[in-house]
């Protein structure tokens, strides 16, 4: 007797994976996934060959599957006749059923006095090399995995639409691995991914020193020259660097103290480096962080839209952490990443220094005064007050003498009474220091003004 038997759709298999490896050039691992386009069940086959293919042929090997597979469906078991005692397992037969004649591959036989065979429907379709067009092999030059040099910048915010507690992070390198990778360690084990980057950043050094200027005002003093590890950098309009073109970070690398400076006019030079000019110094509430002299060798970060924040909780802040970062294709235990002991407290939360601090002399002591600043939408000019940026308005007074801080108050508006008594009490005048800050009720106090009294 003849019995024909189907799958029900929830057994069959509905798409096709294979992994192979890439023969165009690179090696590398890929994987490609097959569906006929009416089929509905959700069944994944995956398989993994050790071959080298490439991307139309591992395509060719899977769609012959998925259509090997819904044949495959349908099997039909009979006995065999004395006079086909030669056909065996792997052997294909044809079935006539109703008309219809179907191809079925013997896939096992019994032989018990009547040999019974079960079989598998298959389609000659689906053996047909496919008229596929010629795929080029481009060999691609070998890069040789190099350490990448990273740099952790806790910024305040520019833009106002970074998370204000996450760091950013610029990596670069020559040549460029093409991916790199920013694991992460509270405990100096158990490492996890944080973070991949696949865009080098703009990093260099100052060849020549930057000398201090006043924040607010065009520092028109002679070209700092700065070295780039890889990338350029290009001159822009004024309108357009008042827009908030051309900005880079300036620090030491080893803290979180960096100068945000902006620069109009860059000129290569026949070495290589570039001379700015026409800057503009102490961005965005960095003016407390402008030395003397940035001294050459100091770390140069261009603020490139790519430039990327790394997540971590905001439970985190001050929390010392273990990062190590190198190239995406090594593991991070690989001698060649870089490992750094970082703890970072949210430069975007850090409350602007205030602004011009005065103290003036009365019969009954000193009247220290001060404007406030806001790191919130501040350059909005329409408005009679800039916005307070912080949950509220709190300032922390302190009173120095060579010594150290001898006196603390705490106000809520712009403005201290320094009494007479408290300043006799507090020792000469002419070496006391008034310090004041605004206090974020998530940062505590951010950069001070200073004023001596004199």
């Amino acid at each position: 007797s003849l019995r024909f038997l189907r799958s029900s759709t929830v057994e069959s298999i509905g798409r096709v994976g294979l992994g192979y490896v890439d023969a165009n050039g690179s090696f590398s691992p890929r994987s490609i996934e097959t569906a006929l386009p009416d089929e509905n069940s959700p069944v994944v086959s995956k398989n993994s060959l050790p071959l080298s293919l490439l991307e139309s042929e591992a395509r060719a090997v899977t769609e012959r599957w998925a259509l090997e597979a819904r044949a495959a469906r349908d099997t039909a078991r009979f006995a065999l006749p004395p006079s086909h005692s030669d056909l065996g397992v792997g052997d294909v037969v044809e079935i006539n059923d109703g008309g219809q004649s179907s191809l079925y591959r013997i896939d096992q036989l019994e032989d018990t006095g009547t040999r019974t065979v079960e079989t598998v429907r298959v389609d000659r379709a689906s053996y047909r090399v496919q008229a596929d067009g010629a795929e080029p092999i481009t060999v691609s030059s070998f890069v040789p995995p190099i350490p990448v040099q990273p740099v952790f910048l806790d910024l305040p915010l520019m833009d106002g639409d970074e998370i204000p507690h996450l760091p950013h992070l610029a990596v670069t390198s020559e040549p460029w691995p093409g991916s790199v990778s920013v694991y992460q360690s509270t405990t100096d084990a158990d490492f996890s991914l944080l973070h991949t980057l696949s865009d080098r950043a703009v990093i260099g050094q100052l060849e020549t020193g930057l000398a201090s200027a006043p924040p607010g005002l065009w520092d028109r003093g002679a070209p700092v020259q700065v070295r780039l590890v890889s990338g350029s950098l290009s001159s822009v309009s004024q309108e357009a660097l008042l827009a908030g073109a051309n900005r880079a970070a300036i620090g030491n690398g080893g803290d979180d103290r960096w100068e945000v400076i902006q620069f109009e006019q860059a000129e290569l030079l026949a070495d290589g480096s570039y001379a700015l000019s026409y800057r503009l110094r102490g961005q965005y509430g960095s003016d407390g962080f402008i030395p003397e002299s940035w001294p050459p060798g100091s770390i140069f970060v261009l603020m490139t839209p790519t430039l990327e924040q790394i997540e971590y909780p905001a439970s985190l802040r001050g929390v010392m952490q273990t990062y190590r970062i190198g190239p995406s294709g090594r593991a991070y235990s690989d001698a060649i990443y870089h490992e750094e002991r970082r703890a970072f407290f949210g430069a975007g939360l850090r409350p602007y220094r205030p602004c011009h601090l005065r103290a003036r002399g009365s019969s009954g002591g000193w009247d220290i005064s001060w404007i406030r600043r806001t790191r919130i939408d501040g350059d909005l000019w329409d408005t009679p007050e800039v916005p307070l940026g912080e949950a509220s308005e709190s300032y922390l007074v302190r009173v120095r003498n060579p010594s150290g801080i001898i006196r603390e108050a705490t106000v809520s508006e712009p403005n201290w009474h320094y009494q007479i008594g408290d300043q006799v009490a507090d020792g000469d005048a002419n070496e006391l220091t008034i310090e004041v800050a605004q206090v974020s009720e998530r940062y505590g106090p951010g950069l001070s003004a200073t004023i001596p009294l004199t």
